[in-house]
């Protein structure tokens, strides 16, 4: 990694260039994001010791961002969703920084591979045909 593609380079890149112009991503989504970085920072200040500016890029690894998601769900009480939500986040900024620093292939691709949670979904019952043809008034009686 070259010293003008640091960790802080790149994330100034992916909200400026990334989301914003390329993406052209929703306010909603850059506040999204940018709340799911500013959190992950405050988890890796507090279990490294390090202020943001000062992190290597090989400190937010795939364990570092396991335990913060798993912090997450304990200690702010977030379910599944918020959780995959904040995943997603992490992983789009990955998928960017590969692109960008292809030397750095296998540290993104161990950060890429954690996995969602899953949790359970309604099931969207289904109209047979018979409820179908009662409910639109085409019947047979």
């Amino acid at each position: 990694m070259t010293p003008s593609t640091t960790f802080a380079v790149l994330l100034t890149r992916f909200f400026s260039q990334r989301l914003m112009q390329q993406r052209q991503a929703s306010p909603h989504t850059i506040c999204s994001y940018r709340d799911t970085f500013r959190l992950l920072l405050q988890f890796a200040k507090s279990r490294l010791g390090k202020e943001p500016s000062r992190l290597a890029w090989e400190e937010l690894d795939a364990p570092l961002i396991t335990a913060f998601l798993d912090d997450l769900q304990e200690r702010r009480g977030i379910g599944a969703r918020t959780r995959n939500l904040r995943l997603t986040a992490i992983r789009s900024f990955f998928s960017y920084a590969a692109f960008e620093v292809p030397e750095q292939a296998e540290h993104v691709q161990r950060v890429l591979a954690i996995p969602a949670k899953r949790y359970p979904r309604a099931l969207v019952p289904y109209l047979s045909r018979q409820g179908l043809d009662h409910g639109s008034g085409h019947g047979t009686s």
